[in-house]
């Protein structure tokens, strides 16, 4: 049985995130600053708790960026992948910690529409301006990456749940003004909630797949294994995997039962090429067998 192993790591340029989120901790880290020196200032509950809120975000961000750190390691003694598996983590840990945020934010709501609290309308709306800008320009800079890259939409979600939160508050903060409702507040606090809570699923599911090894979404496991059955000469296509390394980095083996032999470096390397072309699969370990004994070489099939 001849035994032909082919190791191809093609790497996608990946964009700098690290300078990203950077920046938009420096501002998210500088408001909770801002909102809390404010909060005590002007003696208000509700100020103190959002920012509360918003050091929770700064958490978040704080784990997306070490894992964009762990990712850079080189692979060394038992970490052989290295450590790009750690943005899977970071993902998973940022859905949990948007759920909590939730539950935090759905309480507090549930207690002030039962005891509803006086709430000065101005400084709530002129904070709230604050926060619109600075959560709005951190989603705004997340978003292009968001769209490929797991760890990245967990950030996003944070900064974009933030913003709808701010807006909300703003309007809460107006309406409250102009007809002394105090019922207002915690109304839409529940119903961003809920909104958020839908958009945290999907990536507590998409997180948890990956982390389970799961193939990721965005691959279409039976193209995979069609496309890897219609190349010439294979016969057969045993033990395919498809798994997530990272929230941007696929890997594939499989076993290639080949009667006529091994066709040589050019084929695996095109295949390899190709795979990561058309399907974005970057590490591809592909073991073809000639099996001979399984009915001798047949010509091409198609």
């Amino acid at each position: 049985m001849h035994h032909h192993h082919d190791h191809s790591h093609h790497h996608h340029p990946v964009p700098d995130n690290r300078r990203i989120l950077l920046l938009t901790l420096f501002l998210n880290l500088s408001f909770v600053v801002i909102e809390f020196s404010w909060g005590l200032i002007a003696d208000s509950t509700a100020l103190l708790a959002d920012a509360g809120h918003n050091l929770s975000d700064v958490l978040g961000l704080v784990l997306a960026l070490g894992a964009i750190m762990l990712g850079t390691k080189m692979a060394s003694g038992p970490y052989t992948y290295g450590w790009r598996s750690s943005s899977i983590l970071a993902a998973l840990a940022n859905a949990m910690l948007l759920l909590l945020a939730c539950g935090a934010i759905a309480w507090e709501a549930l207690h002030r529409l039962l005891q509803p609290a006086v709430v000065d309308g101005g400084t709530v709306a002129v904070v709230a301006s604050i926060a619109i800008i600075v959560n709005g320009v951190s989603a705004w800079m997340l978003v292009a990456s968001s769209r490929h890259d797991l760890n990245m939409r967990a950030a996003f979600l944070h900064m974009a749940l933030d913003a709808a939160v701010s807006v909300a508050v703003l309007a809460g903060g107006l309406l409250i003004l102009f007809t002394g409702w105090l019922w207002i507040d915690p109304v839409i606090s529940l119903l961003i909630v809920l909104i958020v809570l839908w958009s945290t699923w999907g990536l507590l599911r998409d997180a948890l797949r990956l982390a389970l090894s799961a193939v990721p979404p965005h691959i279409d496991l039976h193209a995979v294994q069609q496309f890897l059955q219609d190349q010439p000469g294979v016969a057969e296509v045993n033990d395919l995997h498809i798994w997530g390394m990272s929230t941007t980095e696929t890997a594939l083996t499989a076993h290639l039962l080949m009667p006529c032999g091994a066709p040589g470096d050019a084929f695996i390397q095109q295949l390899t090429q190709q795979l990561e072309n058309d399907y974005a699969i970057h590490h591809v370990t592909l073991q073809i067998m000639s099996a001979s004994e399984l009915g001798g070489c047949v010509l091409d099939r198609r």
